[in-house]
């Protein structure tokens, strides 16, 4: 099993757990992740061959991490590839092949140009050695920019995750005793324990769904569902999600008097003046 390569992190950084802990929150989500979904029925709809869409839809990628990056949001992590995409048709999947390693070739540059760190989850056995090869280039490249942390999930699956998680964690310590292995040991090994979980989940195209998507992370995630096709996604869209995101009462178990009495305690400051996107 093949995972890809990630930036040497200086300092490990201990994230808190929202079924632990209380995280802070703020207007601006401080780790956003996307599923990009519609690009193929945005081509349809056109009369495009379904390529079409998600040549398309890099376009939109471009867009938002730019916005995200002025926006100083921290993390933003990107669902390309699941690991049920494998089952679409050959000729599709052939293409969205060549469209990552050709996206990782010509995109590098502008991203390390942007001061991103860019790094990969999922696994990537199934790759073809040259895009595996082009993955380490462009995460050592971008290793030591202190802008956006930009994850791209390719070939990831939320249950694949938690499975290899467990397995480090067991090979880490062998021998333990099941009724010792507590979230606090595994969290370390999953994919993105170098990320806070998640504040937004943004899903484009329509469906209401998280699709084997960080399974464990999304526990406490607000999730916003649009009908905009991913390829139509724009600056303004983005917007709106944020605009939803700050009217949502984040509870994490606590009654809306807790909220409250808490945040009349607390001084909350974020980036949401620069919503002017």
């Amino acid at each position: 099993m093949t995972q890809s390569p990630q930036p040497k992190e200086p300092k490990q950084v201990k994230h808190t757990s929202s079924t632990q802990d209380v995280p802070e929150v703020a207007g601006i989500p401080k780790h956003i992740v996307i599923i990009m979904d519609g690009n193929g029925r945005w081509a349809t709809k056109r009369f495009l061959p379904r390529v079409a869409g998600h040549s398309q839809g890099l376009d939109a990628v471009r867009d938002i991490v730019k916005a995200c990056g002025d926006l100083e949001v921290e993390y933003l992590t990107l669902f390309a590839f699941s690991s049920e995409n494998w089952r679409r048709p050959a000729e599709e999947v052939g293409f969205l092949m060549k469209l990552f390693l050709n996206s990782l070739e010509k995109e590098i540059s502008r991203l390390h140009r942007n001061n991103v760190c860019l790094r990969l989850v999922g696994d990537l056995s199934r790759f073809d050695p040259a895009i595996q090869e082009r993955v380490k280039i462009a995460v050592e490249q971008t290793s030591n920019n202190t802008g956006l942390n930009l994850t791209i999930a390719a070939n990831y699956g939320g249950r694949w995750d938690v499975i290899q998680g467990i397995q480090s964690c067991l090979k880490q310590h062998p021998g333990l005793n099941p009724d010792d292995l507590t979230a606090e040991l595994l969290t370390p090994h999953l994919s993105m324990s170098y990320a806070p979980e998640p504040d937004l989940f943004i899903r484009t195209g329509g469906e209401q769904r998280i699709s084997n998507f960080l399974l464990w992370q999304l526990a406490y995630t607000e999730l916003y569902f649009t009908d905009v096709l991913w390829p139509d996604f724009d600056t303004k869209e983005l917007a709106k999600s944020f605009a939803w995101y700050r009217d949502r009462e984040r509870r994490f178990g606590r009654t809306s008097a807790q909220v409250s009495s808490a945040d009349s305690g607390s001084e909350t400051s974020d980036n949401s003046h620069k919503m002017n996107i």
